[in-house]
C-alpha cells in the first residue's frame, strides 16, 4: 500500500510539478477571475467533442464561446476584460455546454462552480458565478491543535426550534454561544456540500465545491467560522467523497455525455443501496478533483479538518454490502480492498497533513481496517481519529433487548475498551444516525411515551422517566471517560431532544416539524430536559480540566455482575458507576493507585450524577472526604470506601 501511495506522489511530483501545485487547481478549473478582469476557464470533459460556455452574459448563445482542447481532456477559455472589468459579472448565471459524442448539447453546471442556487419554482439548481467586490476577511486565527476532542455534530438547516431551514446567520449568534457554553470545543458541520436533496442529509453531493445556499451566501459560512474560532472552536466538515449524486443535470453524473467521467463505467460506478455515483480513485483527473476539493474549503473557508464519510465503502469493492466483519486480518488485506480508494485516502491525509499540519481527520470505519489512523509513513491510512461506531450499537442492542437486571458490566467494559489504543477513537453514546426516523435516540427509547406528559417538574416523577433521566446521563458519562480518545455527541441529544429527525419529504407532506431542534426545551426551567442539558455541560467542563481524552486508557478495577458497579480510574479520577436498578450500597470498597511518595491521599466528589442539579436525588454529601488506605483491592494496592 505505502509503494503504491509513493508511485502516486513520485508522479505527482514529476507531471504536475509537486503536490502543492497539483492540488492548488481549484484556482484555475471552472470560472475564475484574473487581476486584469478577465475571466479564464478550464474543464476536464474528456468525452465532449466540443465545450462552450454560455450565460447571461452572452444572451445565452451556446456558441460564443468556444474552450480550446488541451491534453489529456482538459478544455480552457480565456475571455479578456471588458474596459477593465469582468465579462461576466458577479452574480450572473452560467452553464458549461457540452457537445457529446452523439452531437447532442448539454447544458451543465461546472464541477467546480463554487455557488449554486435553485429558484423556488424550479427543480433544478443554476450556477451564479460568485465574484463579490469585497469577499469576507478572516479576522480571528484557527484555535491551536486540540488534545482533547469534544465534537459537536451539527446541521445548520436542523438548527433552530422553528419549522424552516435555518441560515449560517442563525448558527453563527444563536447556536454557538449554546456549543460553546456546554463545553464543546469542536463543531463537526453535516450537509455544507450542496446537495440538491435536502432530506439526503447532505450525503447525496451535487456540487462538491459549493458552500450549500439553502442556509445562506459563501461569505455567511465564512463568518461562521470565523466567529466559531473566535470563541476557540475548532470546525470540521463532514466531508462526502465516498461517492455522488446521480443528478445530471445540476451534478457530476454524465457531465460530458458518458458515464465515466468522474466515475467508474458501468456496474462498478453504482452503489446499490444508496443509488448514487462511485469515483474512479485510479483516474489522475479524479485525484486533482477531490485533492483540490479538500484543499479549497481549507483554504477559502478556513475548515479546521475533515470527517470523511463512507469510508468504509471506499475501502472495499463489496462497499460493506452484506458483509460482516468479526476483525479477522484476512477480511482487511486481498483482493475485496479496493487499493486505489485507500491510496486516495493515504494521498489526502499526507496533502492536509504536510500543507495545514494543524488540521485534524476523522474516518467513518464500520470495518475496523487496521492502521487506518497511523501515519502514512508506517503504511497507514494517515487519520487522525476513528469513530467508536460499535459503542452506539451496543448501548441500543442493551436497552432494547436485555432488562436491567440482566445488563452484564464485562460486556458494556468490552465494547468500550475494545480498540487498538495505538490508534485514536471517538466515542459517542449515539450520533445523527440514532435520531433519524425509523430509529430512536437514547432518551426516546428509554422514556418514549411519557416524554409527552411526564417531563415536567410540576408532575410526579414516574419510575420510567426516573430510570430515563439516570441512565441518560450514566450512559453518556461512562462512555466519555472510558470509550475513547475524543467525543461526540449529535445537536439535541445532549438534553435528551423528544421525537425523531426527518426531513421535509412527499411521505410527511414536506412537513417541517421533525427538521428542527428545540433549543427552547432547555430554557423552560418547568421541564426536566435542562437537567440532562447541566449534566451534559459539566461533564465537558470536567473534562476540559482534567484532560481524561487526551490521557493514556482507563485501567478498569471493578466490574462486579452482582452488583452491576463498574469502576476505573483514568487522569487521576476514580470513575464509579452503579448500573443496579434498585440496590445502593454503603461502604464500598474501590481499589485505586496513587504514588507510594504520597502518604496520604484525599478523594472529593466532582461530578455526581445523583445530584439534584442534574435531576438526582441527592443521596451522596459532597462535603465528604474520601481517604486512600494502603488496603489492596481488586489488584490495586490501595483502596477507598466509597
Amino acid at each position: 500500500r505505502y509503494s503504491l501511495f509513493y508511485n502516486h506522489l513520485k508522479n505527482i511530483e514529476e507531471s504536475e510539478g509537486g503536490l502543492d501545485k497539483f492540488t492548488k487547481s481549484y484556482k484555475t478549473f471552472g470560472v475564475n477571475q484574473l487581476e486584469d478582469g478577465g475571466i479564464y476557464c478550464k474543464e476536464w470533459a474528456p468525452g465532449a467533442e466540443a465545450v462552450f460556455l454560455a450565460g447571461d452574459f452572452n444572451g445565452w448563445n451556446p456558441f460564443s464561446h468556444p474552450y480550446k482542447k488541451l491534453e489529456y481532456g482538459k478544455w480552457e477559455l480565456l475571455i479578456p476584460p471588458e474596459d477593465g472589468h469582468s465579462p461576466v459579472p458577479h452574480g450572473s448565471k452560467l452553464k458549461v455546454v457540452i457537445r457529446a459524442q452523439n452531437g447532442a448539447l448539454l447544458y451543465r453546471i461546472s464541477p467546480w462552480a463554487r455557488y449554486v442556487v435553485r429558484d423556488e419554482d424550479k427543480v433544478n439548481y443554476d450556477w451564479v458565478h460568485w465574484n463579490p467586490p469585497q469577499s469576507y476577511i478572516h479576522k480571528n486565527p484557527s484555535p491551536k491543535r486540540l488534545k482533547s476532542l469534544r465534537i459537536y455534530e451539527s446541521h445548520v438547516g436542523i438548527a433552530s426550534p422553528e419549522g424552516k431551514v435555518a441560515s449560517y446567520k442563525n448558527f453563527t449568534y444563536n447556536v454557538l454561544p449554546r456549543i460553546k457554553d456546554l463545553g464543546y470545543n469542536c463543531v463537526q458541520l453535516m450537509a455544507i456540500m450542496e446537495h440538491a436533496y435536502y432530506a439526503s442529509f447532505g450525503y447525496q453531493i451535487t456540487s462538491f465545491f459549493a458552500a450549500s445556499s439553502r442556509y445562506g451566501t459563501p461569505d455567511d459560512l465564512k463568518e461562521m467560522i470565523d466567529v466559531a474560532h473566535s470563541m476557540g472552536i475548532t470546525v470540521l466538515l463532514d466531508v462526502v467523497h465516498s461517492h455522488a449524486s446521480k443528478n445530471s443535470e445540476d451534478g457530476l453524473n454524465q457531465f460530458d455525455g458518458t458515464d465515466s467521467c468522474f466515475f467508474h463505467s458501468g456496474y462498478r460506478g453504482n452503489h446499490q443501496l444508496w443509488d448514487s455515483r462511485l469515483f474512479d480513485y485510479a483516474n489522475w483527473e479524479v485525484l486533482r478533483f477531490l485533492l483540490s476539493n479538500l484543499r479549497m474549503w481549507i483554504e477559502d473557508y478556513r475548515f479546521d479538518g475533515f470527517r470523511f464519510d463512507g469510508v468504509t465503502s471506499m475501502l472495499y469493492h463489496h462497499h460493506g454490502i452484506g458483509t460482516g466483519f468479526s476483525g479477522d486480518y484476512n477480511e482487511y488485506f486481498g483482493l475485496h480492498v479496493d487499493e486505489d480508494a485507500l491510496c486516495y485516502l493515504m494521498l489526502a491525509n499526507h496533502m492536509i497533513n504536510t500543507l495545514h499540519p494543524e488540521c485534524i481527520t476523522i474516518a467513518e470505519d464500520v470495518s475496523g481496517m487496521p492502521a487506518l489512523c497511523r501515519p502514512v509513513a508506517e503504511g497507514g491510512g494517515g487519520f487522525d481519529y476513528r469513530l467508536a461506531m460499535a459503542i452506539p450499537d451496543k448501548w441500543i442492542q442493551i436497552i432494547k433487548e436485555l432488562k436491567d437486571e440482566d445488563w452484564n458490566m464485562g460486556n458494556i467494559v468490552h465494547t468500550l475498551t475494545n480498540r487498538r489504543h495505538e490508534e485514536k477513537y471517538i466515542a459517542y453514546a449515539e450520533s445523527h444516525d440514532q435520531a433519524l426516523v425509523g430509529d430512536k435516540t437514547l432518551a426516546f427509547r428509554l422514556m418514549d411515551a411519557e416524554m409527552y406528559t411526564n417531563m415536567s417538574v410540576l408532575m410526579p416523577l414516574t419510575p420510567v422517566i426516573d430510570r430515563g433521566i439516570q441512565l441518560h446521563k450514566m450512559i453518556r458519562l461512562i462512555t466519555h471517560a472510558l470509550g475513547g480518545e475524543s467525543y461526540l455527541n449529535f445537536m439535541g441529544n445532549e438534553f435528551g431532544h423528544p421525537e425523531w429527525l426527518d426531513f421535509p419529504r412527499i411521505g410527511n407532506n414536506e412537513s417541517y416539524h421533525y427538521a428542527r431542534r428545540q433549543f427552547n426545551l432547555t430554557e423552560d426551567n418547568l421541564l426536566r430536559y435542562k437537567f440532562l442539558n447541566a449534566f451534559d455541560r459539566d461533564m465537558n467542563r470536567l473534562e476540559e480540566r482534567f484532560g481524561w481524552l487526551a490521557s493514556p486508557q482507563a485501567y478498569v478495577s471493578e466490574k462486579h455482575e452482582a452488583n452491576k458497579v463498574i469502576a476505573f480510574e483514568r487522569a487521576g479520577l476514580i470513575f464509579i458507576f452503579n448500573f443496579h436498578p434498585y440496590q445502593s450500597y454503603v461502604d464500598y470498597r474501590v481499589g485505586n493507585w496513587h504514588s507510594p511518595l504520597t502518604v496520604a491521599f484525599k478523594y472529593k466528589i466532582l461530578l455526581d450524577s445523583d445530584d439534584g442539579e442534574y435531576g438526582g436525588h441527592q443521596r451522596l454529601d459532597h462535603n465528604t472526604e474520601y481517604f486512600s488506605e494502603e488496603f489492596p483491592h481488586n489488584y490495586r494496592p490501595n483502596s477507598i470506601m466509597v
